[in-house]
C-alpha cells in the first residue's frame, strides 16, 4: 500500500504578491490595508480580491515599515510546570517592554505541536520568534519553519542552530562543574535526574555528569540515571526510586531545580540528614533554590541577560534583508552556586 504524500509547504504570501496580483505597488497596498494615503474606490477593490484570493496576512514588520505598529515576537514555550519557564516568561515580559515590543505568548502541549503554534503566532501578527527547547531544534531545518520567513531565537539550547539566533550557556561544561564539585567533597555514588533527553540542554547536562564522574573514576550505572520531566513530581518520583535501591546514592544531580526540590522533599520525608545522607543539586538558580530548605547548590543560568540578549538580537536581525547575515551563536557565562544542600 502506497504512502499518502504529505502535502508541500505553502510559501508565505507576501505584500509583493498582492501587489503583482493587483497591478499596484507594495506602497499602495499598505495603504489600502492600514486605510492611509490616496488611493480610488477600484484601487482598494482589486487590492481587497487580491488579498482574499492569495490568503495574504501582513506581519508586523511590514506594518512597522510604514509607522502602523511596533515589532512583536511570539513566544512559543512548553508550559509553566517549571520555575525556569515562569522565569523566562517573566524575564521576556520585562526586557519585551524595555525594548518597546509586543510580546505575544502561545502554549504548545507537544513538539509535534511547534509548527502550527508558529504559525498561530504569526497569523496574530508576530514577526520574530523567541524559542526554548525543544521547540527550537524540532522547528529549525524544517520546511515549514523556512516557509514562515521569521526571525527567530533559541535561549538556553545545547549548541548553535543553522537557521537561528541562539544564546545559552555551556550546559555540558557546568554540569560537569557541579558534578565535580560533588565529587570532590567525597561524594562516590552520585546518581542524575536528567531532564527530557528530546531536549538538546538535557542531553549536554546528562553527558556533563558522566565525563565529571568518569574524571574521577566513579561509576555511573543505569540504576542511577531517571528521566524526569523538568517538574517537581518527577523529581520525586525519581528520588523515591532511587532511594529504594539496595544501595541508594549519597548524592544527586538533578537537571533543574524543580526535580532537585522534589528529590529534598522525599528526603525530608524518608528521615535523612541533609546534606550528611544526601546531597542534592540543581540546575537553573530560580527563585526555587533558595526557597526550599536547605538550600540548593545550583548552577545559574543567567536568565535575564540571556532573554534581552535574544532581543536585542531579534531587533537587529528584523533591519536587515533577510538571510543578509549568519544567525549569531552567543555562549553566556554560568556560576557554580553552592549553598547548603550539598
Amino acid at each position: 500500500m502506497q504512502r499518502a504524500r504529505r502535502p508541500r509547504e505553502k510559501a508565505r504570501v507576501t505584500i509583493k504578491d498582492v501587489a503583482a496580483r493587483a497591478g499596484v505597488s507594495a506602497m499602495t497596498v499598505s495603504n489600502v490595508f492600514n486605510g492611509t494615503g490616496k488611493f480610488s474606490r477600484e484601487t482598494r477593490e482589486r487590492v481587497m480580491a487580491a488579498i482574499a484570493a492569495l490568503g495574504y496576512v501582513p506581519s508586523s514588520a511590514a506594518r512597522r515599515l510604514v509607522g502602523a505598529a511596533p515589532a512583536r515576537v511570539g513566544l512559543l514555550y512548553a508550559g509553566v510546570d517549571s520555575m525556569f519557564i515562569h522565569a523566562v516568561l517573566a524575564a521576556a515580559a520585562v526586557a519585551s517592554a524595555e525594548r518597546g515590543l509586543q510580546l505575544i505568548t502561545r502554549k504548545a502541549g507537544s513538539p509535534g505541536e511547534a509548527l502550527e503554534v508558529a504559525r498561530s503566532l504569526q497569523r496574530s501578527g508576530a514577526d520574530a520568534l523567541l524559542l526554548l527547547p525543544p521547540f527550537d531544534t524540532v522547528l529549525s531545518g524544517s520546511p515549514g519553519f523556512a516557509a514562515l520567513g521569521l526571525a527567530a531565537a533559541s535561549i538556553a539550547t545545547a549548541a548553535p542552530l543553522p537557521d537561528m539566533i541562539t544564546v545559552r550557556i555551556d550546559n555540558r561544561a557546568a554540569s560537569h562543574a557541579v558534578t565535580a564539585r560533588l565529587a570532590a567533597k567525597g561524594r562516590r555514588r552520585i546518581a542524575v535526574i536528567a531532564g527530557p533527553q528530546d531536549h538538546s540542554d538535557s542531553a549536554e547536562r546528562l553527558e556533563g555528569c558522566r565525563q565529571a564522574l568518569a574524571a574521577h573514576g566513579l561509576p555511573l550505572p543505569d540504576e542511577l540515571v531517571i528521566e524526569g520531566r523538568f517538574t517537581f513530581e518527577s523529581g520525586l518520583a525519581a528520588t523515591e526510586r532511587l532511594l529504594a535501591l539496595p544501595e541508594p546514592p549519597d548524592a544527586i544531580v538533578a537537571a533543574n531545580d524543580d526535580m532537585a526540590a522534589g528529590a529534598l522533599w522525599v528526603a525530608h520525608r524518608r528521615g535523612l540528614s541533609l546534606p550528611r545522607d544526601l546531597a542534592v543539586a540543581g540546575f537553573d538558580d530560580t527563585l526555587l533554590a533558595t526557597r526550599v530548605w536547605p538550600p540548593l547548590t545550583t548552577v545559574r543560568q543567567p536568565i535575564d541577560r540571556m532573554t534581552g540578549r535574544a532581543l536585542d538580537l531579534l531587533l537587529e536581525a528584523l533591519r536587515q534583508p533577510p538571510g543578509t547575515t549568519a544567525p549569531a551563536d552567543v555562549l553566556e557565562a554560568y556560576d557554580l552556586v553552592e549553598r547548603a544542600s550539598a
